[in-house]
């Protein structure tokens, strides 16, 4: 799902800018989480029969929800690929 960069010292590179982990924002703004549940659902569209759960959590209007939804949906992913 992209490039992936090391984890160095609590920090992330997202876009070519790094960011402290402590400072990422994905489970309290809209803005940050949607791009990600955006990716998710063409991920979803693609994948048509791995819908399930995270269709009806990423329709969401609960920021809690969604956010818990890309977690999981991440995780599951992750362990999928490994």
């Amino acid at each position: 799902m992209g490039i992936v960069y090391p984890k160095l010292n609590n920090v992330i590179v997202i876009d070519n800018v790094v960011i402290k982990e402590d400072e990422l924002q994905y489970h309290l703004s809209w803005d940050w989480l949607m791009p990600v549940v955006e990716k998710i659902e063409e991920y979803l569209s693609a994948n048509v029969g791995k819908v399930g759960y995270f269709d009806e959590c990423l329709s969401s209007n609960d920021l809690d929800i969604r956010y818990n939804a890309v977690v999981e949906f991440i995780n599951q992913h992750n362990e999928s690929t490994d």
